[in-house]
């Protein structure tokens, strides 16, 4: 729960310090890389620790969970711009 909070305050502090509408489709093009790189690299890890199981499960686990910050974090822009166009307005 805490990196779920973590990413939504963090995408909404980056939505609204950074100046215009946040490319949210090349956040989340990023995001799913990263996935697959920390996936990947944790995965290995889990294959020498545990077996070619544990590497599936870790892979595919952390790829989801990186996704899914990402999700939360892209909503958070959202939020940080549309407070950006309300107190910056003014």
């Amino acid at each position: 729960m805490i990196f779920e909070l973590l990413a939504f305050i963090i995408g909404l502090v980056y939505g609204y310090v950074k100046p215009g509408k946040e490319q949210r489709w090349e956040l989340f093009k990023k995001g799913i890389m990263y996935g697959i790189i920390l996936g990947v690299i944790f995965g290995l890890i889990g294959f020498f620790v545990g077996g070619a199981l544990f590497f599936a499960a870790t892979a595919i686990g952390i790829f989801i969970e990186v996704v899914f910050l990402v999700i939360i974090f892209i909503i958070g822009t959202f939020i940080g711009d549309v407070l950006e166009a309300q107190f910056k307005k003014a």
